[in-house]
């Protein structure tokens, strides 16, 4: 029986030393095909040309224990870290060391965000009710408005449905925590069904009428530039659907006042954080047919031509299994260096492609050809090595929002996400939070902490990913520059602060 359990044992293990002492060299070459493997494969990676200082491998030593043993406590806590939702994991994620770290680490820019879910949903709610124009849809949903949905309107105009906000919050004592929820799309259990996409529109819905009424803008994008700033967060490009602003004492406004707003308000920014910078992408909609979206191209050329320092770009949003291919649009495509000519400006795209995790959506590959900056998500990317190969060499990014693609169904156990494997390739990529808000947090800092805890990266992983966020924005060469030397001196400011935490 013991010579069983004995063969039993050499079987799986391999036999004792003893035996093999012959094998001493061919086991050191094995040992060097490993490390030539080990090699070969960091120099694959995304991150591979930096080189850390002397500090930086401190903290980066300091940070891998801190995480080591944070994964230590959750276990002897018993907490499912892997197979919990981000909303369910928020509290204990707010509590731990690592994200105290990580939200004093500068980010660079947050390059994939769109302009209804920046601001903080609370805030929202406490703003609108200061209106007195401010309503709330409290009846059962209709063709044109459901419930929960805000807007303003002028006394003796309001529609059947609604009621004054601020009355409704003091009247009921629980409908500000109801209407909360309603503009916050949360995965609470990764088991249970819901259509995410269905309800993810609707918390757009909701906001959609506030947005445009001007002094709320104002307020609303003012707020949203602090949350960034405070979060450490130096640029911002918003995926933007341009609507006519408009008030009760003037009506309408011209389509570029929301730009000149905008200006107005980095300029109100600027008097304490100037380096604090912004660009937006002209967007429109995947399910509109070629003859809307040339007529939208046209639009977004004369506003790149009247404000070349703000407009950056195009792209084309909504959910990607219900919208068109970005190939139905060849024609669209094809107008742009025909616009390029007659407008003298140079408007590239940076379209949503990939948000998907069927092989049947081809839009990674309908970009590649394309006058494509970066891609928004690329989650799918990784089943088409020949065009993930292509993006490579193109040097182009892909914006990587972990919580988001968590939420919207597309991973649950986020140590399998895709961006995994485009790091690991060469594929280079910046971390974003996409609609934050309505996500149910502000900032960058927890997208971070998802890569830090489920994706193991290191302090050299991090600091590609930070740079990558201004040398793949939208900024110009001179202002790339600036952007660079302020994240430099944040950078190694950071280093220096946290190391001296920590010892």
């Amino acid at each position: 029986m013991m010579m069983k359990k004995y063969l039993i044992y050499i079987s799986l293990f391999g036999a004792p030393l003893f035996w093999g002492q012959g094998k001493v060299t061919e086991k050191s070459a094995y040992q060097q095909k490993l490390a030539l493997s080990e090699t070969e494969n960091a120099l694959m990676a995304f991150d591979a040309d930096i080189k850390l200082s002397d500090e930086e491998i401190a903290l980066d030593k300091k940070l891998f224990q801190i995480r080591k043993q944070f994964l230590s406590d959750s276990e002897a806590k018993k907490i499912s870290l892997y197979n919990s939702s981000f909303n369910e994991l928020k509290p204990l994620i707010e509590n731990s060391k690592l994200f105290e770290i990580l939200q004093k680490m500068p980010k660079g820019g947050l390059l994939h965000t769109h302009s209804g879910g920046i601001t903080d949903v609370k805030w929202i709610i406490s703003a609108a009710r200061k209106y007195q124009e401010c309503y709330v849809y409290d009846q059962k949903d209709n063709d044109q408005y459901i419930f929960g949905q805000l807007a303003f309107f002028e006394k003796g105009k309001v529609p059947n449905g609604f009621v004054s906000l601020d009355k409704k919050l003091t009247s009921t004592p629980g409908f500000e925590q109801e209407l909360q929820n309603l503009l916050t799309l949360k995965r609470d259990n990764l088991c249970s069904y819901t259509n995410y996409w269905i309800e993810f529109e609707k918390r757009f819905k909701r906001i959609s009428l506030l947005l445009p009424y001007r002094p709320f803008f104002k307020a609303y994008y003012l707020k949203g530039f602090q949350d960034l700033i405070k979060d450490n967060v130096q640029h911002v490009e918003i995926r933007y659907i341009f609507d006519e602003l408009y008030d009760f004492q003037h009506g309408k406004y011209p389509l570029k006042t929301s730009v000149t707003d905008l200006q107005d308000i980095l300029k109100e920014v600027h008097q304490s954080d100037p380096q604090f910078t912004l660009k937006l992408i002209y967007s429109s909609f995947k399910f509109l047919d070629n003859e809307s979206i040339g007529k939208q191209l046209e639009t977004a050329f004369k506003m790149k031509k009247e404000f070349p320092d703000m407009i950056s770009g195009f792209d084309l949003v909504a959910d990607e299994a219900a919208g068109h291919h970005i190939s139905f649009f060849e024609k669209s495509w094809a107008k742009m260096n025909e616009l390029s000519t007659k407008y003298k400006v140079e408007l590239p795209l940076f379209l949503h492609a990939g948000e998907s995790n069927s092989m049947l959506n081809t839009n990674v590959l309908d970009v590649a050809p394309l006058n494509n900056k970066r891609i928004g998500h690329g989650l799918n990317l990784i089943y088409f090595p020949k065009t993930m190969d292509q993006i490579r060499k193109q040097d182009k990014l892909v914006e990587v929002s972990p919580i988001s693609n968590q939420i919207l169904g597309y991973v649950s156990d986020l140590r399998n996400h895709p961006a995994r494997v485009l790091l690991s390739n060469g594929v280079q990529c910046s971390i974003s939070s996409d609609d934050p808000s309505v996500y149910g947090y502000t900032g960058l800092s927890y997208d971070f902490w998802v890569t830090q805890v489920y994706w193991e990266l290191d302090v050299k992983a991090l600091k590609k990913l930070v740079f990558n966020s201004i040398n793949y924005s939208s900024m110009n060469d001179n202002e790339k520059a600036k952007a660079t030397a302020y994240l430099n001196q944040q950078w190694n400011d950071f280093i220096q602060k946290t190391n001296q935490k920590l010892n």
